[in-house]
């Protein structure tokens, strides 16, 4: 047995198994949505592939049952957390008229799922966080309990967006909690052509809150922060910013060849950052996974891919009429 780190944050195994069931899923799910893009059956991929860690160690650190969350599109680990299925979000990548997220409208990576606390994203990064302070406003003066957690990349944290947004929840101490996924890219823009300081999180002193770097190949130092990060906000202390070092192991999309601007040998030694395996190992380390229940785990998570594939190619698109629902005013007022 190895030195066990969940149970000294009060993580079950139970715990911890059902967190890497997430990252898993969240990575099966996406390699599924690249090789349906390349045979030409869905129009767009935006990868979590490398940032599931982060994702699924941050959520679990929050109460899906109350708290609402504003993810950006990588964030498939955080939103099959908070309840969307696999079948969602495959009927999202083909755009069909059941994906609950826009009924087909939108691009996959546009959460938004009223049920389950998903604020609805947008196209132009970054707004989100203004949106998931204003939430946290409401929070305040209904004086209801509940956090508001939202995510973005670090080339968002160079938008205006995001400074108005940061701003404003440290002058009202809001209940907020801000995650930036650093994976070193802004598209094709290297980190050192977007910030001028060394880190993110060095931002946060700026505006009144505490900030903090963790690894975000590791879920149980990502759960960790953020749980502190929550519970600070819970407590009335006002927002945190979370930045988490993370890799992107794919291209930014699948309308991206990350080859013109990433050599080989980086490439090459950011698989070594995986943090699916990395985990795993930790697992099997401590005693928790066995080979026999990964497999077990894998073979279960493959069957419930398929399962959503099939059903959400199969699913109808929306009439094309239904294009101009909720654009004009319905005939006799809203309905």
């Amino acid at each position: 047995m190895g030195n066990n780190r969940h149970d000294e944050l009060g993580l079950t195994n139970d715990d911890v198994m059902e967190l890497y069931k997430v990252m898993l899923m969240a990575r099966r799910i996406d390699e599924r949505m690249w090789l349906l893009n390349r045979a030409g059956k869905i129009p767009f991929v935006i990868s979590c592939q490398g940032q599931e860690a982060a994702q699924a160690g941050a959520a679990y650190a929050l109460n899906k049952e109350k708290d609402w969350i504003a993810p950006y599109y990588r964030d498939m680990g955080v939103v099959l957390h908070f309840g969307m299925t696999p079948r969602d979000l495959m009927l999202s990548a083909f755009a069909k008229a059941e994906d609950p997220n826009s009924g087909g409208r939108q691009m996959p990576g546009h959460f938004g799922q009223r049920k389950n606390r998903i604020l609805t994203g947008s196209s132009p990064v970054t707004t989100q966080l203004p949106h998931a302070v204003g939430v946290a406003l409401a929070a305040k003066m209904k004086n209801e309990d509940f956090v508001t957690f939202v995510t973005l990349g670090e080339g968002s944290s160079n938008q205006g967006d995001f400074h108005e947004g940061m701003n404003f929840a440290g002058v009202h101490k809001l209940p907020t909690v801000i995650m930036v996924e650093n994976n070193k890219y802004a598209i094709s823009v290297p980190l050192e052509k977007q910030l001028a300081c060394e880190n993110v999180s060095d931002r946060a002193i700026g505006y009144g809150m505490p900030g903090v770097t963790v690894d975000g190949t590791d879920p149980l130092e990502v759960y960790k922060v953020v749980k502190e990060a929550a519970d600070r906000a819970r407590r009335g202390e006002g927002p945190s910013l979370v930045e988490t070092i993370c890799y992107r192991l794919t291209a930014h999309s699948s309308d991206d060849d990350h080859r013109l601007y990433r050599d080989a040998d980086e490439l090459e030694n950011e698989k070594k950052l995986d943090p699916i395996p990395k985990f795993a190992s930790y697992l099997k380390e401590v005693g928790v996974l066995t080979d026999e229940l990964e497999k077990e785990l894998e073979d279960a998570i493959m069957k419930e891919v398929n399962e959503a594939t099939d059903y959400a190619e199969a699913a109808p698109y929306a009439h094309a009429e239904s294009a101009l629902l909720h654009v004009y005013a319905e005939q006799g007022g809203i309905e």
